[in-house]
């Protein structure tokens, strides 16, 4: 929700039950039917992170008014495979008709009904998005109901509502007590009881509000969602978010929250950590600033900001990108900002350059935005109605789709694979290059000037031949690293490059186990994995010999070397393929590993050599 200036647990597995009290409040008060939850046990599409509890990365994709049937597309076709452990969506509550996206945040009342989709239709997304591990985020609107300017009517699903009578939910006595806008933002008072732009403030401090606010987000936990991005959260004590979250059937779900600081306000970001994640909005604008300006400052982007375990960061987001505060997709010359200056054509590149940061610096859980092309900032999604939305459509320029950006991909798997490692062999050149490492996982090199540049970098990479993600999604573009972690390279006007050690050219790692000889075979696969009684470990990937990504298919490893697993495969000279390694028990039960799809070629000769340490 835009807001005037001055808007952590770690992501936790998925909640399936919903405490019954809780969904008897949603029944009686939403008047929405509670769902059987999604079948469990559905395997990850295999890729994906390293941190989070999910078994995947923490990375965010933000699918801004997307509907719930391309979302689930999406997670099975791109999020997934790209690495991504969450989506964020949009508010699934049902809202006040009309075109202009900003209708999404002006609830009247928690039915799962509105212009996204149905609630069968969610609840099938976060089921086809958890089977693709990809964990669900709402966006949730708990600050306000619609407001003075939107009177009475009817909502998106057919429910009848006043300015003080939601029926079912709130009536007047169910509102704070000040009746008219936000006018200082020194206040405190009017900050968290007054009215965000004529928007009916709820009284928070209201255990029957809380109750009920915390039955709409438990209904929501029921059906699988995995945690939530509070909207407006600065309007709301902490105190009062605290009291919600504990009544919450997961307390620990995923719950980050939008609050807006700014320098002398009496709301301050601090307030709110001790409840989950906080949006660090000074980190987008130092981003945009510094990209505008000398990129050298990012070394030391973390200084003076929350502590990275609870900062939620973002290059831009639906709100920023229309207001102007931070940098955004739209930065061509047809876009003028806030502040009345007019960015052109070269900010398109810049903008993927900041993007390529977030997911390499070391600070935060990162959050990618992807929505769509405008010139009316009030503008909905691309052929929406008063009452629905079509479905995205990335084959159409009004849809950014960035997720399936070469270089957003790249840097996902990226991300994945360095985390958890500390900032390592910082390069600047004083002004617009920079270069740094993630110990020996990664490195990454940006450009962000008008002309090509060319160097020597020193890296603490292993040496071999490394595939530079940003450059392209196929290992086509190289770059060799010697024995003491140096490399040149040449990068475009406004580029970057980027190498991690699950992205080589021959599909290797540095051998863990140098004592261990794989077993004879065109492909011998060499693996160190721990294991309980009753598990086997076993290599699947994208060839039919490897069982095509099914593990019941995949070739099973020996253990007679325990804790290596060893075994073989013949495939042609010159196949290329992913694979990932899983362990399979007695029941059929599947773990997989985590990180990014491992890449390999088979060599000229007919042979190749994998050495592995399970992730």
């Amino acid at each position: 929700m835009q807001h005037s200036p001055s808007g952590t647990a770690a992501p936790r597995p998925l909640i399936r039950l919903a405490a019954a009290l809780a969904l008897a409040l949603l029944l009686a008060v939403a008047g929405s039917p509670a769902t059987s939850p999604p079948a469990q046990g559905s395997p990850p599409v295999p890729s994906g992170g390293a941190t989070s509890e999910n078994g995947r990365g923490d990375a965010i994709l933000n699918l801004f008014q997307w509907t719930w049937d391309s979302v689930a597309a999406e997670c099975t076709s791109t999020i997934g495979p790209a690495g991504f452990g969450y989506v964020q969506v949009s508010p699934p509550q049902e809202t006040i008709q009309g075109t202009a996206w900003w209708t999404s945040y002006q609830p009247v009342s928690y039915k799962i009904e509105g212009k996204l989709g149905t609630r069968a239709e969610f609840a099938a997304m976060v089921e086809t998005c958890d089977a693709a591990g990809v964990e669900v985020i709402v966006d949730a609107v708990i600050n306000h109901t619609t407001g003075a300017d939107g009177g009475s009517g009817t909502g998106t699903a057919g429910t009848p509502y006043g300015i003080d009578d939601f029926p079912g939910i709130y009536g007047a006595a169910d509102f704070n007590d000040c009746r008219t806008d936000i006018s200082s933002y020194q206040d405190r008072y009017q900050v968290q009881n007054c009215r965000l732009l004529s928007l009916q403030d709820l009284r928070t401090g209201s255990e029957y509000v809380q109750n009920t606010l915390a039955g709409y987000m438990n209904d929501l936990l029921s059906l699988g969602v995995a945690g939530f991005r509070i909207d407006a959260a600065k309007h709301i004590p902490a105190s009062d978010l605290a009291a919600i979250k504990a009544k919450l059937s997961d307390p620990n779900a995923y719950w980050v929250q939008e609050v807006i600081g700014a320098a002398g306000e009496p709301v301050q970001v601090s307030e709110y950590t001790g409840t989950g994640d906080v949006h660090e909005f000074d980190y987008a604008r130092q981003l945009k600033s510094d990209f505008d300006g000398s990129i050298a400052n990012l070394q030391r982007i973390s200084n003076g900001k929350l502590p990275s375990a609870q900062a939620g960061v973002f290059v831009d987001n639906h709100d920023t990108e229309r207001n102007g505060e931070t940098m955004n997709e739209t930065w061509g010359a047809k876009y003028v900002l806030a502040n009345g200056e007019t960015m052109n054509e070269t900010w398109g590149a810049k903008y993927v350059l900041a993007n390529t940061f977030m997911l390499a610096y070391p600070y935060g859980s990162p959050s990618v935005y992807s929505g769509y092309t405008f010139t009316d900032e009030d503008a909905g999604a691309p052929g929406a109605t008063a009452t629905s939305v079509p479905d995205a459509n990335c084959d159409s320029d009004a849809w950014t789709c960035t997720q399936r950006w070469t270089e957003i991909q790249g840097m996902v798997g990226f991300y994945n694979t360095v985390a958890g490692t500390a900032l390592t062999n910082w390069w600047d050149d004083g002004g617009n290059q920079i270069a740094f490492g993630r110990g020996d996982k990664g490195f990454v090199a940006i450009n962000n000037t008008d002309s090509a540049t060319t160097r020597t970098y020193s890296s603490s990479l292993p040496a071999g031949t490394y595939c530079d993600v940003v450059a392209a999604s196929d290992c086509s573009e190289t770059i060799t690293v010697a024995a003491d972690g140096t490399f040149s390279a040449t990068l475009p006007a406004y580029g970057a490059l980027a190498l991690h050690v699950e992205k080589t050219s021959g599909g290797t790692t540095p051998d863990p186990d140098p004592g261990t000889d794989p077993v004879a075979g065109k492909v011998s696969a060499s693996v160190h994995a721990s294991t309980v009684l009753g598990q086997e470990v076993r290599i699947v990937g994208s060839v039919p010999e490897l069982g095509g990504w099914q593990p019941a298919s995949g070739v099973a490893l020996d253990a007679s070397g325990y804790p290596s697993w060893t075994g073989g495969v013949d495939l042609p000279a010159g196949t290329s393929f992913e694979y990932k390694y899983v362990k399979v028990d007695d029941s059929g039960a599947v773990v997989w590993e985590s990180g990014a799809n491992r890449t390999a070629t088979v060599g000229a000769d007919g042979t190749l050599a994998l050495n592995d340490t399970w992730r």
